[in-house]
């Protein structure tokens, strides 16, 4: 069975950075998609930051500029980096792999912690 294995986690104040990293426990063939989602307390989950298979990017506007998602393909890993924190950027954030087709199966990371004191 698969699991996404999350670290990284932690709590910083206004401004500082983080990098919150995904690996997968076994190989996973056929990604199409990787990324990151975040839920903060009281709110829906929402799409922070995610990368296909060709690199293309795709970032939530409240975080352009300030968070980069990268990719390691032959280790299968995806990272964030988050620059320039802010109170709002706190929340859970899970990463997801979504592989294979017809149809994909998607994966997710248990959730780890953001917080970032003001």
């Amino acid at each position: 069975q698969v699991q996404l294995v999350e670290s990284g986690r932690g709590r910083v104040q206004a401004g500082g950075s983080l990098r919150l990293s995904c690996a997968p426990s076994v190989s996973i063939f056929s990604i199409s998609d990787m990324g990151w989602y975040r839920q903060a307390p009281g709110k829906e989950r929402e799409l922070v930051a995610a990368m296909t298979k060709t690199g293309t990017t795709n970032y939530a506007d409240s975080v352009k500029g300030r968070f980069t998602i990268s990719r390691d393909g032959a280790k299968n890993t995806v990272v964030l980096q988050m620059n320039s924190l802010k109170a709002e950027d706190t929340g859970v954030y899970y990463c997801y792999v979504e592989a294979g087709w017809a149809p994909p199966a998607t994966y997710w990371g248990q959730g780890t912690q953001v917080t970032v004191s003001s």
